[in-house]
């Protein structure tokens, strides 16, 4: 399962073995703790595990499901599952978990809505991630 903001922004992932009202509730609760906040609107696949799971923790939330509201989410999926190809499969929902946890912030970091800014801002923006980046990480400028 997957949380996307408005703008794109993957907020959390929950790896689960089953997509029942238990795994969603579960996920709505992680989501909420690590927010603060509840949403205004939530928009999910058709499943109805979701609007069971939803009533029972987010009973004043407006919910919608359709087919093209979820677009952002499942199009969120395409560099994990691009990842997933080239490590050749996850060898357990643990090591899915841990890996994705980690590389969506990354991936976020390092890829900003291109599309939506001048080519200037663009690298200016990657020049000042890049060098927090290496600032953070310890590790050597590459020019």
């Amino acid at each position: 399962m997957r949380a996307v903001d408005v703008e794109g922004n993957v907020l959390d992932i929950l790896m689960q073995r089953h997509r029942d009202k238990a795994a969603a509730k579960k996920f709505f609760r992680k989501l909420l703790k690590k927010q603060g906040f509840a949403p205004r609107v939530i928009v999910t696949d058709k499943l109805k595990s979701y609007a069971a799971a939803k009533r029972d923790v987010l009973p004043n939330v407006e919910h919608r499901q359709h087919e093209e509201l979820n677009n952002r989410a499942e199009n969120s999926h395409q560099a994990t599952r691009t990842r997933e190809r080239r490590m050749q499969q996850f060898k357990s929902l643990g090591h899915a978990q841990r890996f994705l946890s980690s590389f969506e912030l990354i991936r976020q970091h390092f890829h900003p809505k291109q599309h939506l800014l001048p080519a200037h801002e663009y690298r200016q923006l990657m020049r000042h991630r890049f060098k927090t980046w290496h600032e953070l990480t310890s590790s050597p400028v590459v020019v």
